[in-house]
Parts: structure tokens; C-alpha cells; sequence
């Protein structure tokens, strides 16, 4: 059993407390992270040996997300949570992306981070104390790691910067930044805002770096009390001398590689059939004296080292661009016969396509996570077919990465959408990468503006994204916009940026290096401005604008207004009336339980014998107005009416015809429809017809006035009253 230990930082007036000591005796290191009665539990253990086999850091962060947190049982079948929400696939991968580069190089030992939700009060969101966890459990651990890193959110609220705000704070602000970094420089960001400048955005970051301080000098001063010291690893490496046999052997055969306008596959056969030379001469050369495996390797360090140099030295991109230079654009709309929308983007060998749904609000996403939201009415997916990169792979459903990149895209998009009272949809925007060659999440953004254009959703302004990348060697570096994949891949940062012309509406930074300064992420966001305000240009040059109308296929909503006490009219019992609607006219109908009723249908006449069918369901009877109603019961001093659905009222047997009538009988037996008008609805929502006002030609004024002569004491009823004993009018219907 170890000693319990426990440290405080204050971040702008929170307490923030981090305890080791009580839980996970048996991993490299485990401490909780508490601020207000949201507290984390995170676990770091490294394996005792190498993976073999492989040419990557396996690292492994999982978040699992358990509702007890906060006290809530799962909603599934099982009761039990099951494969992670997606939310907690973002906050798994949002801790994963700053810890990857504090790792030493050549490591191969497989690390794992696992990170429990204890409790959740609501009001303080968990990612960004994920991070801090999993660092803190690192760097106290035996795990070999670069760190500590410290991660804070930044709103601002009321024009003032707030640090780790509440999500009340967050609603109320246009900026949601999350920022990783070390005590010199940031190391991943995450932003979703309502088009914010990038002078904001800088400052922003400013203030999260200068932040996370406290919790940064926390975990050095842990790591110097009571941190373990870290194990000894076996350092994966090429042989010695393969990579000087290889950069003898390539001389200046790469300059046949360069420069030359070719596609992605193209680019790769010529790269291959280099490596395969280098292999066939080296192998004989050598003597066997290098493996297969160590050829190859050794061929993409020259490769990587290439690239690098004639970026930083030469200002030569491998494509030819200058680096500024965005590649050729492809842009189209109206590509479905059927989907309500959909938009082709592309960008060099990148090639997005994206399709637009829209439904009724009962189609919007419910969501069971700890987080405050509770549903989505936009939904963005984003999948990555094996084919987009000319591989083979089974498909498994949603990936990770698949997870993270339309949620990036989503965020993009949610500043521009028209509110629920304007637009009363649900949307789902599907993206399918059907070819990439670096930023198929930027791609998304602009092919989802597209695609909410062509469907006709009224959005404030179009949304483009970019991605940005950085060489960098000491105090040189070169910035790249519109990076392709061997930049992405052999490059130190994918930085992108998403925005309208106002400001940027999402930012995502991954990199590889130890931080960047604000002086250049200054830089790179600039040069991102001015490509995104270049993909604007090309995207209204297709779609200046929204469709004034929706496609053909796409649902019409009509939103009517009803009393709470009339949705059991509009449903019926076992929802048997509502059925019977929809089937009758074949459109949707979704009843909220304020009341809202929401129909879709794909043309017009449905949509109003569907709306004349629910107003009659819910129409309240009007003094004045002439019905025609069928007879119900018959007393002797009148008929009672039904006038509307489920509404009926009395005709006093005085008011039945223009003569005395001796029996009401006479006139109205129980089945005979007769035309009446309402002359009076009392306090207690009965209601009195006349049929002889009709017959003569009355005003409601003159109705009135002689139905009220005509009233004398007696011992029946002055009104009709529902069936069931219910007042006319006021029969407390429910939903079924």
C-alpha cells in the first residue's frame, strides 16, 4: 500500500487537486484529478517488452466513460456502458495527440493510458483534466516520458478571458479553445468559435499557455517528491552504416521525384520504384550484410531528410508549388437524384463527397454521455474507405479517426446554421473520402457547405477549411499551405483551419515537435486567412448562395401550435390516430411535448390534408361559428351535438327548429348530422348551439341575445358536455 499524497494549483480562482497514493497500487503510476466534484482516476502502465515487428510509438489512451459518475444508470438494453460514445472517443483522442510527441524516439514498448470518470458535477467539462491526469500519472510513473504537459479551456465571457470555464460559461461565449502544451511552447489545440478573428484567437492562446503554468509546475514538483525512477528501454534503430550505404547509393537520383505534376499514385510508383532499386543494389552489394526491412527503412529516412532540406533550403515543394500555393479546386452540387443535397470537393488528389439529410426533430440525435447536451439536431459523419487510399482492409464500422474528423468538420459548420425556429429540421451530412491526398477533414468543411447549399438550408455564411503545415529545424522553418501527404506525413504540424470570411469557426493543431511559438502560429494563421478567403472565392463562384427553395425530395415542414391538453387528440390511444394519419396522406408527423406539432412531407397537397386533419383533431369550438355535427344522445329537453372531434354541445329543444317542437326526436335522432351555431361557451367550457339560429338567418350578435331570452330554470343541463363526463372544450387529453 503506498502513502497518500495530495497537491493543489489554483488556475484563474479554481482549486484544482491532484492525490496519488489510494487507488491502482499495481500500474507505472495513477493519480485522481479533482476540481469542483468532477474528479478523473488515470492509470499509465508501460509493457515490460518491445512490440516487435513494428515503426511506431505504441501508445494507447482510452477513456471510459461511466455514467455512475453522475449518478445515472446507461440507457441501453444491457443497462451497461458498451462501445465508447462518441464523445468519449474525442476526449480519449484529445488526450492521445499532445502526449505522442513527449515520448522518446525509438521507444517500442507498448504504453497504455486508462482514465475513469468518478464523478461529474455537471458544470465542469472532463477533457481538459483528462489530459492533466494522464500526464500526471505519466510523469510520477516509471514510463519513460518528456513531459509534464498542462491543458486548460479558454471562453471569454462578457469580453473577458475565462480559464477552465464552467459549461454555462461556454454556452454563453463565442470561443471554446482547449490547448495542451509545455511550460515553453503549446502542443495541440482544439477550438470550436462563433468566427472569431485571428487576433482573438492569438491572444486567446496566449492566455491558455500562460494558464496552464500552475498545473505544469505542480507535476515537476511531484515528480521530484515522489516520482518513480523511470525504466530502461531498448532503443529501435536502423542498423549502423545503412542509411550512409543508401544516401551514397541515391547520389541525386531523387531529383527525378520532384517537381513533376503527377497524382498521388504516381507520385508513389516513382518513389517505389527508386526504393526498389536502392534495395536491389544495396542487397547485392552488400552481401546481405543489411536485411530487406532495413533497406526500406533507411530509403525513407534519406526520403524524410529530403523533403525536409529542399523545403527549408530550396523553397521546393515536392509537387512543384510554391508555398503559398493551394492546388487545383474541383467544386459541384446536385450530384443525387434523390438526396435532399449534396456537394464534390476537391483539392488536388483530395476528393470528398457529401450528402445532406434532412428529417423531422424526432430524428435528432439523443445523446447518453455525461456532457449537459442531450441531443443533436445537426449531425456530421465523416468515412475513410481503404479504397481512398488504394488499400485493402475490412470495414469495421467507425474509426477513431473517422470519429474525430466529423466531429471537426461539425464544429466548422454549427456557427452558421439557421435556428430551430427558422428552419425546424433535423440535418445529417454524410462526407465519404473517395480519394486523399492530405486534409480530408478541411475537404469536409467545404463540401458540407456545399452540400447544406444545394439542399437549400438558409446558413449565415459559407464555411472553408485548410490545412497548414510547418518545416522546422532549430530556429529555420518554412510554413506550407494546403499540405498534401508526404508533407503531413515528413512535416512537424498539421494546423488547420476552418472559417467563414469573418473569422475562423474551428482550429485543430497537431504537432510533432516540443510546442511552436505564438509569433508563428500568428504566421500560419494569417496565411490560412488568406487561403480560406481563396476556397470562398471558388466555392460562391458555383453557389453564391443557398437555394431559395428545397430540392424536390426533401421534406416541407409545416409547424402548427396546439393546446398541451390536445396532444392525446392528436395521438390516440396506442398512437393509433397519429398512424392513421401518416398513413392516410404518407407524411411525418412529430409531436413535441410543448405542444409543437412538426410535418414533413415532399409536396403540398399532403401537407395540408395532413394540417386540416390534426386542426380538426385540435380545433376549439368559436362563439358565432356555424358546424355541422352529428347527433349524439337526445334528452327531452334538447340533442347534444358533436361539432368537432370529441367536442360536443346542447341544442336546447327551443333552438332546434323555427316552430315549437313538441319531441326533440322529431327533429335530431342519435346519427343525423344537422347544422348548428355556437351561441355560448361557459366558465366551465360547456357549450350551447342553436340549429334554428341557422334556419333564420341570425347574427351570432342576435343568436345570442335570443338564445339567452329563450333560457328558463330548469332542472337539465344549460350545455353539453364530453363524453365521458368532460366538459366540452376542456377534455384533458393526453399523450399516449
Amino acid at each position: 500500500m503506498l502513502e497518500i499524497k495530495q497537491y493543489t494549483a489554483t488556475v484563474d480562482g479554481k482549486t484544482i487537486t491532484i492525490e496519488t497514493g489510494k487507488f491502482a497500487w499495481q500500474a507505472g503510476g495513477a493519480v485522481t484529478v479533482r476540481q469542483g466534484e468532477t474528479m478523473l482516476l488515470a492509470a499509465a502502465t508501460m509493457d515490460k517488452n518491445i512490440r516487435e515487428g513494428i515503426d511506431y510509438f505504441p501508445l494507447r489512451v482510452d477513456y471510459e466513460e461511466r455514467l455512475y459518475a453522475g449518478g445515472r444508470i446507461p440507457g441501453s438494453y444491457f443497462r451497461r456502458e458498451g462501445r465508447p460514445s462518441e464523445n468519449a472517443t474525442l476526449i480519449a483522442r484529445l488526450t492521445d495527440r499532445p502526449l505522442r510527441p513527449l515520448f522518446p524516439k525509438g521507444m517500442r514498448n507498448d504504453v497504455q493510458i486508462i482514465i475513469y470518470s468518478l464523478s461529474s458535477d455537471g458544470e465542469t467539462p472532463i477533457d481538459v483534466l483528462a489530459i492533466l491526469a494522464a500526464s500526471t500519472a505519466l510523469t510520477i510513473s516509471d514510463v519513460p516520458f518528456l513531459g509534464p504537459i498542462g491543458a486548460v479551456r479558454v471562453a471569454k465571457v462578457n469580453g473577458e478571458f475565462v480559464v477552465n470555464p464552467t459549461y454555462k460559461m461556454i454556452e454563453q461565449s463565442a470561443l471554446n479553445l482547449r490547448v495542451a502544451g509545455t511550460r515553453d511552447a503549446i502542443l495541440m489545440v482544439e477550438c470550436a468559435a462563433d468566427q472569431v478573428e485571428e487576433s482573438v484567437m492569438v491572444e486567446a492562446l496566449q492566455v491558455a499557455h500562460s494558464g496552464m503554468q500552475p498545473l505544469i509546475d505542480l507535476q515537476d514538483q511531484m515528480r521530484e517528491e515522489i516520482g518513480k525512477p523511470k525504466r530502461e528501454y531498448e532503443v529501435v534503430s536502423l542498423p549502423e552504416g545503412v542509411v550512409d550505404a543508401a544516401k551514397s547509393w541515391l547520389g541525386n537520383k531523387m531529383d527525378g521525384i520532384y517537381g513533376v505534376q503527377r497524382t498521388k499514385a504516381e507520385q508513389g510508383q516513382a518513389v517505389e520504384a527508386l526504393q526498389s532499386e536502392l534495395l536491389e543494389a544495396l542487397l547485392a552489394a552488400e552481401e546481405g550484410e543489411y536485411d530487406e526491412r532495413a533497406i526500406r527503412g533507411a530509403f525513407q529516412e534519406v526520403y524524410k531528410e529530403d523533403v525536409r532540406a529542399r523545403i527549408l533550403d530550396h523553397q521546393q515543394r515536392p509537387d512543384g508549388r510554391g508555398l503559398q500555393d493551394i492546388r487545383s479546386l474541383g467544386i459541384e452540387v446536385d450530384l443525387s437524384p434523390r438526396a435532399h443535397g449534396s456537394g464534390l470537393f476537391s483539392r488536388g488528389g483530395t476528393q470528398i463527397l457529401t450528402m445532406a439529410t434532412l428529417g423531422t426533430p424526432r430524428e435528432r440525435q439523443e445523446l447518453d454521455t455525461l456532457q449537459p447536451e442531450e441531443e443533436k439536431r445537426y449531425i456530421h459523419h465523416y468515412n475513410f474507405p481503404p479504397f481512398s487510399v488504394g488499400e485493402t482492409r475490412p470495414l469495421f464500422g467507425a474509426s477513431r479517426r473517422d470519429i474525430g474528423h466529423g466531429a471537426l468538420a461539425e464544429r466548422a459548420l454549427m456557427p452558421v446554421l439557421p435556428p430551430l425556429d427558422e428552419f425546424p429540421y433535423t440535418m445529417r451530412l454524410v462526407s465519404e473520402a473517395l480519394s486523399s491526398n492530405g486534409s480530408t477533414s478541411m475537404a469536409a468543411v467545404c463540401g458540407s457547405t456545399l452540400a447544406l447549399m444545394d439542399t437549400g438550408v438558409p446558413i449565415s455564411a459559407p464555411v472553408a477549411g485548410i490545412a497548414m503545415g510547418l518545416i522546422k529545424d532549430d530556429d529555420r522553418y518554412t510554413i506550407l499551405t494546403d499540405i498534401q501527404g508526404v508533407e503531413d506525413h515528413y512535416g512537424d504540424m498539421d494546423f488547420k483551419v476552418a472559417g467563414t470570411r469573418v473569422g475562423i469557426t474551428a482550429l485543430q493543431m497537431d504537432i510533432k515537435l516540443k510546442g511552436i511559438s505564438p509569433e508563428l502560429m500568428t504566421e500560419a494563421l494569417q496565411h490560412a486567412r488568406e487561403a480560406r478567403i481563396f476556397i470562398l472565392d471558388a466555392i460562391q463562384e458555383v453557389m453564391p448562395a443557398p437555394r431559395a427553395e428545397l430540392k424536390p425530395h426533401a421534406p416541407r415542414m409545416t409547424v402548427l401550435k396546439i393546446d398541451v391538453q390536445k396532444i392525446g387528440a392528436v395521438i390516440g390511444p396506442g398512437g393509433k390516430i397519429i398512424r392513421g394519419i401518416q398513413d392516410e396522406t404518407g407524411v411525418r408527423i412529430d409531436v413535441q411535448d410543448d405542444g409543437t406539432i412538426y410535418i414533413a412531407a415532399t409536396d403540398g397537397p399532403s401537407a395540408k390534408k395532413a394540417r386540416e386533419m390534426v386542426e380538426a383533431l385540435t380545433e376549439e369550438a368559436v362563439i358565432g361559428r356555424i358546424y355541422t355535427g352529428r347527433v349524439v344522445r337526445t334528452t327531452d329537453f334538447g340533442a347534444f351535438v358533436e361539432i368537432l372531434p370529441n367536442t360536443d354541445g346542447l341544442v336546447h329543444i327551443s333552438q332546434l327548429a323555427s316552430e315549437r317542437v313538441e319531441s326533440v326526436e322529431d327533429v335530431a335522432k342519435v346519427g343525423d348530422e344537422i347544422t348548428v351555431m355556437v351561441t355560448s361557451i361557459d366558465s366551465d367550457n360547456r357549450i350551447r348551439l342553436s340549429r334554428q339560429a341557422v334556419l333564420e338567418g341570425w347574427t351570432p350578435e342576435e343568436a345570442m341575445e335570443r338564445d339567452k331570452r329563450s333560457r328558463r330554470p330548469s332542472g337539465g343541463r344549460s350545455g353539453g358536455r364530453g363524453r365521458g363526463g368532460r366538459s366540452s372544450g376542456s377534455r384533458n387529453t393526453r399523450r399516449s
